[in-house]
């Protein structure tokens, strides 16, 4: 292991994050608040950047070196970009724990009372988890010159889903385009929600926790504070297209516009959707006595912000039936497409996943039959099966870990089976104690922790973060 190179591509990052935090200094700023915790916020993470960038090198980058910066480079963001909040009077663990569920956009929150602080802390809140959406890293290489292959093992390590999906020859160029597609969509959202009434700072905080599948708002009730089904069913449909594949987005807009109808991840995403919604609306009417109308309103928008990770609400369905609070719980384990900005296992995992088990249990009935799996028309390797297989099993062994250490520490098991996969699957609330109208303050100290390195291991697919924690890595 390099650590030269890993420390220096490190003080490049926190350069570029200093820089970044202007931006909530001048909101603070515009609205006549402190510019303290921005001021020293940027000073130490500038400065600590500048320091790093004193360990430059020419050598060149292995792959461990990029699996160690992207996993430490997330890390590094999620604590210095705790700063701010740790100078509006939160605890460190808290701050952190605040800043991690921003930047791997889970959306899980330890704040009690949201309206009470101050806007520029509530925007960097926000922009913490557009930046994160897209990826930190992409970000870095679309901007940084020269990076080369070294740029290709940040974009493998960071990039969600089981496969790489270029759209140029140079990773360059596919960061580039991925951020500008999702700019777009972002503006094109916030010019939408303005039009729906939603001043520009809401539009603003809004638009960045939904592209971003995020979940943040301004607000303790959620997106239920704006009480507006026009408002709601545009954030359900930003939400629904921050699941799909950016390089998708890009596609039907440059190339064809049917290509989204073409991709058997976005037809089952989409099925998935629909299918779920229309259970869970019939389960509402018929269970909690919703209008038909109120119960496809409340089941689409919650069914597509737990799908995509997002994680807003627009009702406390702690309160819901449980036959309805288990189809939550399902949808939980899917997660948004290959390529989105939504957290989970991903839906093309899951649609692999089904073909591969139909076509073992065609070879139990035909022992001599050959019957691939395929994926948009073409045979998925043994080896990218034999990924997600593994994928998915430590998953669910990170899941289940964390379930017992929670439920050992004292909480109820609804809590902890829930507050698990929301933060592993980057989601956001969960049921009980961490309900969508609660929050996670009263989660323990250690608790807390593992939630924490739930949220970072989810955002980085599992096998990132996993890496720095087996001795092989760091052998030579």
């Amino acid at each position: 292991m390099n650590f030269r190179v890993v420390l220096y591509v490190l003080g490049g990052l926190l350069r570029l994050l200093g820089l970044i935090m202007i931006v909530p200094l001048g909101v603070a700023y515009y609205y006549g608040e402190s510019l303290t915790p921005f001021l020293v916020s940027i000073l130490i993470t500038t400065l600590t950047g500048f320091l790093l960038l004193s360990y430059k090198t020419e050598e060149e980058w292995m792959r461990k070196e990029g699996f160690a910066i992207v996993a430490l480079g997330w890390l590094a963001a999620a604590v210095f970009g705790a700063i701010p909040f740790m100078l509006d009077g939160i605890s460190p663990l808290n701050a952190v724990f605040e800043s991690m569920s921003g930047f791997t956009t889970t959306g899980s929150t330890i704040l009690t009372d949201i309206e009470s602080h101050p806007k520029g802390i509530l925007f960097w809140r926000g922009m913490i988890q557009w930046l994160g959406g897209m990826g930190i890293i992409v970000l870095f290489i679309a901007i940084l010159p020269k990076l080369g292959v070294a740029g290709r093992q940040l974009f493998r390590a960071e990039a969600p889903g089981p496969t790489e999906d270029k759209l140029k020859p140079r990773i360059k160029e596919t960061a580039r385009i991925l951020w500008v597609v999702y700019f777009a969509i972002s503006f094109l959202q916030v010019i939408v929600l303005l039009l729906a009434g939603v001043s520009l700072y809401d539009a603003v905080n809004h638009t960045f926790t939904t592209m971003a599948c995020g979940g943040f708002s301004n607000y303790s009730l959620s997106v239920e504070a704006f009480n507006s089904p026009l408002i709601e069913f545009i954030i359900t449909f930003f939400m629904f297209v921050a699941g799909a594949n950016f390089a998708l987005h890009y596609r039907a807009i440059y190339i064809d516009k049917k290509f989204l109808l073409k991709d058997d991840e976005f037809r089952f995403y989409t099925g998935l959707v629909l299918s779920a919604t229309g259970l869970l609306a019939i389960l509402l009417w018929r269970d909690m006595g919703t209008g038909i109308f109120n119960s496809f309103r409340f089941a689409i928008f919650q069914i597509v912000s737990i799908i995509t990770t997002t994680g807003f609400a627009t009702a406390d369905f702690n309160l819901w039936s449980d036959s309805a609070k288990m189809v939550l719980i399902l949808v939980m384990f899917i997660g948004g497409c290959a390529g989105s900005t939504g957290g989970g296992m991903k839906v093309v995992r899951i649609l692999i996943l089904l073909r591969y088990s139909r076509a073992e249990l065609f070879k139990v009935i035909h022992p001599r039959a050959i019957r691939a799996v395929k994926f948009n028309n073409k045979n998925v390797s043994d080896e990218i099966v034999n990924s997600i297989v593994s994928f998915v099993v430590i998953y669910l062994l990170v899941f289940l870990l964390s379930t017992l250490i929670l439920s050992v520490l004292g909480m109820d098991i609804i809590t902890s089976f829930t507050a698990s996969i929301a933060t592993l699957g980057n989601i956001g609330p969960g049921l009980n104690v961490v309900g969508p109208m609660s929050s996670f303050d009263s989660v323990p100290a250690l608790g807390k922790l593992v939630l924490i390195a739930n949220m970072w291991i989810g955002r980085l697919e599992v096998y990132t973060v996993i890496l720095l924690f087996t001795p092989e890595f760091w052998s030579k």
